[in-house]
């Protein structure tokens, strides 16, 4: 395992988080490649923590769907294949549409059309920025579209996947992950459900998740 910057010289404020961040960060660049077994001994050196800092990041990893339990209890870097990723996408898809729908029948959508819009600026700024921060936008743009219908069980609903999701970047690798970060498709997103049209809304929201899926796993 190589000592890149992702995965050494934490600060002390806060351990537990930048292990956390140091973790999600090695596994979606693919460092920590899948299937790799999380060795407690090596992890905590490497990040300069204790053990029991590290079991509590490894615990939210776990429960982010990064990383599963194996034969005689040991951890390792998730694995998904096609159909996992299909799978994960349609569930994906299915929340995010209740998400869009709620919003265009929204009789003020104004402040979550605002909302949407300043988050796609956050795009914006990101897209000349490490492929790490581009993801980290786009799947804030999509917790908020979750996050703006009111609905928490949804939005929790959605947040269990999001590991699942980076995951699937690890997958897929930059160059198919890359297009789907395009900031004028979600502008397309927001533009539909400004427009107030529930079928064109729907129809944008579902072309890009299932577009995402394809280029993700390279089947059509």
């Amino acid at each position: 395992m190589s000592e890149t910057a992702s995965m050494v010289g934490l600060e002390k404020r806060s351990l537990r988080e930048q292990a956390l961040a140091a973790l999600r960060r090695a596994i979606t660049s693919g460092e920590l490649a899948p299937g790799r077994h999380l060795v407690e001994t090596e992890l905590s050196e490497m990040l300069g923590i204790s053990r029991g800092t590290l079991r509590e990041a490894l615990r939210q990893i776990q429960q982010e769907g990064l990383a599963t339990v194996g034969p005689r209890r040991r951890l390792s870097v998730r694995k998904l294949d096609a159909k996992e990723i299909r799978d994960i996408f349609a569930v994906r898809a299915a929340l995010e549409s209740l998400a869009t729908r709620t919003l265009v029948n929204q009789a003020n959508r104004a402040r979550p059309v605002g909302e949407l819009r300043e988050a796609l600026e956050v795009m914006e700024a990101a897209a000349e920025r490490p492929l790490e921060d581009r993801v980290e936008a786009d799947l804030g743009f999509h917790r908020l579209l979750c996050r703006l219908s009111g609905n928490e069980t949804l939005l929790h609903q959605w947040e269990a996947l999001e590991g699942s999701v980076r995951m699937s970047i690890v997958f897929s690798g930059i160059d198919p992950t890359s297009g789907n970060l395009s900031v004028a498709r979600h502008r397309d997103i927001v533009d539909a459900i400004e427009s107030g049209d529930v079928g064109a809304a729907l129809q944008s929201i579902i072309r890009h998740l299932d577009g995402v899926a394809t280029d993700l796993t390279g089947e059509d």
